[in-house]
């Protein structure tokens, strides 16, 4: 029997060994699977819209943040059983997860090849005409008399919200309280004791109830609301919206000035995370009527120019319906 022996010493088998499976590894990364990277990606991009940091998507889903960073960089060949759980707990179709929905029919590809390239202002008529021709209620002929604001959490929907609703002498509600008034408990308890998709149904049904009662008002919404798509089309269809924005640094400061770290509690790197939900949201915030920049401006001269821009604005849409004072 021919035998081949080594040489090289158990610690130098073991370096070599470590080396071929740093090489191995350098090599999977390279040549990782299109369809996983681009899955991975989509993963990431939900849960940011949602605000969920990977190790709340973990806990909620119950699986290992490696085994969430394995699928969300494109290494992690998840079963199908796994992509449903993530898919049920990010409250959207397994279909979003795993493709593009809309390469489905030839029906679909047709209406995207003609979406395809329209900036967004035409692209919001697209979706404006859709929505009336699909509509099964007639148009609420009070959606300009109720306000909306939308933004993550900072951005100045409570106090500039007050303060609008003061002078246009209607009622300011703010979308959490009844959320919690409905529960019974606080939207943090909501989501430890249920999950997201129990929260974010609440949120729904919220939303609905504060729109039947109230004609005129202005609603300070919750940032996350806009990650739902039906009840962020019913936001859109029964209230003009506007886009509070403002830095990351701005908003950091302004929460931690609240004594309020809830969306990046226990993390080191709350700034990136922050950074990471304002990008994922910034699309579906752009859906909104109008957008208004907070930053670096004293709170009378933000409330100023709000109040000053919205009125042009529900002036120049709908002179009879903009009841402004």
């Amino acid at each position: 029997m021919n035998q081949k022996y080594s040489n090289a010493s158990p610690d130098e088998a073991a370096d070599d060994a470590s080396h071929r499976e740093r090489i191995e590894r350098s090599a999977e990364r390279e040549e990782r699977d299109p369809f996983l990277t681009a899955m991975g990606e989509r993963v990431r991009l939900l849960r940011a819209r949602r605000g969920m940091t990977r190790k709340t998507l973990a806990t909620e889903t119950g699986l290992s943040e490696r085994h969430l960073a394995n699928l969300e960089s494109g290494v992690g060949n998840a079963s199908v059983l796994v992509l449903r759980q993530l898919a049920a707990t990010l409250n959207c179709p397994l279909a979003e997860v795993i493709g593009d929905e809309t390469t489905a029919s030839a029906e679909w590809l047709l209406i995207r090849e003609l979406l395809h390239g329209r900036d967004q202002a035409a692209l919001q008529r697209a979706r404006v005409a859709l929505a009336e021709m699909f509509a099964q209620a007639p148009r609420d002929p009070h959606r300009k008399d109720r306000i909306a604001l939308i933004g993550l959490r900072g951005a100045g929907k409570s106090t500039l919200g007050r303060m609008l609703a003061q002078e246009r002498k209607v009622p300011f509600v703010e979308l959490t309280r009844v959320i919690e008034q409905m529960a019974g408990c606080p939207p943090s308890e909501i989501h430890s004791l249920y999950g997201a998709s129990a929260y974010r149904r609440y949120e729904h049904r919220a939303l609905e109830a504060v729109i039947q009662e109230h004609e005129r008002a202005v609603i300070a919404s919750p940032g996350g609301l806009v990650s739902e798509a039906g009840t962020f089309n019913a936001l859109l269809s029964r209230c003009f919206t506007v886009w509070l924005q403002a830095t990351p640094e701005e908003h950091m400061r302004r929460v931690v000035a609240q004594g309020d770290l809830r969306p990046m509690s226990g993390n080191k790197e709350a700034m990136d995370d922050l950074k990471r939900i304002l990008a994922g949201r910034g699309e579906l915030y752009g859906r909104a009527d109008m957008a208004f920049d907070t930053s670096e401006k004293t709170l009378a001269d933000a409330y100023l120019q709000l109040r000053d821009r919205l009125a042009a604005r529900l002036a120049a849409e709908s002179p009879d319906e903009a009841r402004v004072g």
